[in-house]
């Protein structure tokens, strides 16, 4: 039998094990709360919700809520499963993963929201959609987990963790021994008021080894209420520095990860999992390796329920600052990311400024950054007196500069000067 033979008795297997797990009465019900919705109407999500900026989240502020809750009020709505992606290399890789599914409708069916079971099943993302706040927000996260229809036989659980984020309670928290976990079929609504700019990442926390390995990944930044006011020529800032001095032109989330092809070939296959032996082969920057991270064909178009393009190439023109947001949710390894002929300024780590607002003391100018699993940095690059060009952004772990067995690929990208 093919890889593509049984990818189908398994899909198949599955539609016929989802059904029978649902219950008669199934349904997924995000929340986007509302106040005083004309009297007697019901509130479908998805007729009175739209995302009409095709940025994947619902915004007050864009008038994409009716009578929202709050002027800041945000909605999203993710969904959790599996699905395959593709490596530089070619090779595919069975993942679990996050999709967006914000503003979902199927006005057709009489239970729309069983729809969002079916449309999102064998869709998961890898990396997971990109989620961007502003620093006030008052945000509803839905997560509906629609199962791992390529593995018939789990019934995992999935959750939102919002790595590094001050949660006012522990039941949003996504670790499961003291917060909701969500199983197959159901939906739970996560609350965050955010109350911190910085750079975050979000990945499920349920067995979380395996799934943060299988793809359970995601940028995720907040921009600093200064944001719009001006400092010398900036307008937008990576904190509320009070000075401008985090301020910057452009900007790029880059996250690390990377993939063991023996783990995940193993769990398509239905077999012991190697935990004590996982050794990554695929080192990856926001989920591609080399060349991969410049190929602008392979950014994610946005249709509805995806989610926007995650570019790993950066660029800008001549003079200009660049932030880079970088993460990593490496579950095996610490990296070291250097840039050749472009000064790095690190302004930021682990989600804070350095230093006090009005306090630029303790940025520091380098030539490489590490990072482990769970930690952030914020980068400056100054292009000022940057001669136009290509210039790389790589790892000095130089077995990671490779697509397993090809070279010349893996944790590295370009910034292209013009």
């Amino acid at each position: 039998m093919t890889i593509l033979q049984k990818r189908w008795m398994s899909l198949a297997v599955g539609l016929l094990v989802a059904a029978a797990a649902l219950p008669a009465q199934a349904g997924v019900f995000p929340q986007c709360p509302t106040r005083d919705p004309a009297p007697g109407s019901p509130v479908v999500y998805g007729s009175w919700f739209s995302d009409v900026n095709g940025d994947g989240m619902l915004r007050a502020s864009d008038g994409e809520i009716l009578n929202p809750v709050s002027p800041e009020q945000v909605c999203v709505h993710l969904a959790a499963g599996d699905g395959f992606t593709n490596m530089a290399d070619g090779r595919e890789q069975y993942i679990f993963g996050f999709v967006n599914a914000t503003g979902f409708n199927a006005p057709a069916m009489n239970e729309p929201w069983d729809a969002v079971m079916m449309g999102y099943m064998e869709k998961a993302q890898f990396p997971a959609p990109t989620l961007t706040f502003r620093e006030g927000d008052e945000v509803y996260l839905s997560l509906t987990n629609v199962g791992m229809i390529n593995r018939p036989d789990l019934f995992d659980p999935h959750s939102v963790h919002w790595h590094g984020f001050p949660n006012a309670s522990a039941i949003f928290d996504g670790v499961p021994d003291a917060s909701i976990i969500i199983n197959m079929g159901s939906t739970l609504t996560y609350y965050y008021q955010v109350v911190e700019a910085g750079t975050f990442m979000y990945h499920c926390h349920v067995e979380a080894t395996e799934h943060m390995q299988m793809g359970m990944l995601g940028n995720l930044y907040v921009s600093p209420a200064q944001d719009g006011t001006t400092f010398g020529p900036f307008n937008k800032f990576a904190y509320n520095d009070g000075d401008g001095s985090t301020g910057y032109d452009v900007a790029y989330p880059l996250q690390i990860a990377s993939f063991d092809p023996v783990f995940h070939e193993k769990h398509i296959g239905v077999q012991p999992l190697p935990f004590a032996d996982m050794d990554d082969k695929y080192p990856m920057l926001n989920g591609r390796g080399y060349p991969d991270t410049v190929n602008p064909a392979l950014a994610l178009p946005y249709e509805h329920g995806s989610s926007s393009p995650i570019p790993a190439l950066i660029s800008a023109t001549a003079g200009q600052k660049i932030l880079l947001r970088v993460s990593s949710l490496s579950t095996t390894s610490f990296h070291t990311l250097t840039v050749q002929g472009i000064p790095m300024q690190v302004i930021g780590k682990g989600s804070r400024k350095l230093g006090l607002p009005g306090d630029a003391s303790q940025y520091y100018t380098t030539n490489s950054i590490t990072l482990g699993g769970g930690q952030s940095m914020d980068v400056l690059l100054d292009t000022t007196g940057v001669q136009p060009g290509t210039y790389f952004l790589y790892t000095t772990n130089l077995d990671h500069l490779a697509n397993e067995a090809d070279d010349f690929g893996g944790m590295m990208t370009e910034i292209r000067i013009q």
